[in-house]
């Protein structure tokens, strides 16, 4: 299916054969893509933004690690296409890190429900993060937080047209009690997404 249908089917995906003929290429020009779209918000939290390509490399290799044949495929589609922007709209997947074990988890459980406090502030719009799914990002048991969350970050029209202009700031913003950060997103990014994304 033609890149541009903002969707990953079946069809898109290669052989793991022919898909180790063209790995180096592809995960250099992923190396490549993340200088735009990973943006650190803060010291424990790392923003990605994704696209078409950077999805369609996670299932080539996730079936190239796993091997699971026809139904893994299936299931790495479910979980991954969903994730390709589909026209009005930003997707990422925010990590929130640390290198000592012990430290990050006291920390994750100081975040609870931090996927209510993630949002792109665009001059005075916000985009307000909704996430990926059905999958729990916070405990209910001790009320920490997952290390990784996947987002949407529905634009309305005229969001999109000012973030298409170049103009007014653009920033990702965490402004959880126990972890308040904003980081500015770049005009380079800004046009990349654009282009990659509305």
């Amino acid at each position: 299916m033609p890149r541009n249908a903002r969707t990953i089917t079946a069809d898109d995906i290669m052989a793991t054969e022919q898909y180790e003929l063209i790995r180096k290429e592809k995960k250099a020009e992923a190396i490549e893509r993340k200088k735009l779209t990973r943006l650190s918000v803060g010291p424990n939290a790392v923003i990605l933004f994704e696209n078409w390509d950077s999805m369609w490399l996670q299932i080539q290799e996730m079936l190239r690690i796993e091997k699971g044949g026809p139904q893994q495929l299936v299931d790495e589609l479910t979980a991954y296409d969903p994730m390709v922007p589909k026209g009005s709209e930003l997707t990422a997947t925010v990590l929130f890190e640390g290198a000592d074990p012990v430290q990050r988890d006291l920390f994750l459980r100081k975040i609870g429900n931090v996927e209510q406090h993630i949002s792109i502030r665009l001059g005075d719009l916000v985009i307000k993060a909704r996430p990926e799914g059905d999958v729990e990002r916070t405990r209910e048991s001790d009320g920490k937080a997952s290390a990784v969350h996947f987002f949407h970050f529905d634009f309305p029209p005229e969001a999109i047209a000012a973030w298409n202009s170049g103009e007014a700031q653009a920033m990702v913003v965490i402004d959880h009690p126990n972890y308040g950060h904003a980081a500015l997103i770049g005009p380079d990014t800004r046009a990349f997404l654009a282009r990659e994304c509305f």
